[in-house]
């Protein structure tokens, strides 16, 4: 799917991309947090488990993302309110 520039986008369009990013980024830092937990959680309990504690790193870049994705959309839509 070809994603299109902010500014070629609905003020609709834009709430509705702004709404879903913020759904993902509460799902996906709260996965993070579980993941985190359970990993040092395991590592005490069996110390072979280290790498569970990895994996809620590698995935911070994506959280990065999504939350610099989140503010140029507000940007957008704020930019647009005050040209009106």
């Amino acid at each position: 799917m070809k994603s299109k520039n902010l500014s070629e986008l609905s003020i609709e369009e834009l709430i509705k991309q702004q709404k879903t990013i913020k759904t993902i980024i509460g799902v996906l830092s709260g996965m993070l947090l579980v993941l985190l937990v359970l990993g040092i959680w395991l590592t005490f309990q069996k110390p072979s488990f280290l790498v569970f504690i990895v994996i809620p790193f590698t995935f911070i870049p994506l959280l990065i993302f999504n939350a610099v994705t989140l503010k140029k959309i507000k940007s957008e839509l704020h930019s647009r309110e005050n040209n009106k």
